[in-house]
């Protein structure tokens, strides 16, 4: 069983930074991070595979969001740096693991795991 609290969302201005974190207890082999605006299907925004730190991104944030992580003994955090923020990344972002090998998986169906989600709202 996998554990993951999310913290760090709130309001910024277009063109401002924030950083995600979700702390992660129990072994995981894919971590990735999810959004969901109102009205929108959650959508796949960055990916990390355990093994090797691997990371990929969905093209609308390649460049502008970072996915990494910190790891030790008892629990492992994975970060959501997110730089030159728009009105349109605005949504409810999601901390998400796969508890078993799924590769680098963009699919929420993949994902076995979720946080509970944190707002973030990007003001123009």
């Amino acid at each position: 069983q996998v554990q993951l609290v999310e913290s760090g969302g709130g309001l910024v201005q277009a063109g401002g930074s924030l950083r995600l974190s979700c702390a992660a207890s129990g072994r995981t082999y894919t971590m990735g991070w999810f959004r969901q605006a109102p009205g929108k299907e959650r959508e796949f925004v960055a990916g990390m595979l355990w093994t090797g730190g691997t990371t990929y991104y969905a093209d609308s944030v390649k460049g502008r969001f970072t996915i990494s992580r910190v790891r030790d003994n008892a629990k492992n955090t994975v970060y959501l740096q997110m730089n030159d923020l728009k009105p349109e990344d605005t949504a409810v972002y999601y901390c998400a693991a796969a508890g078993r090998f799924m590769g680098a998986t963009m699919t929420a169906g993949a994902y076995d795991y979720w946080g509970q989600g944190t707002q973030v709202t990007v003001s123009s």
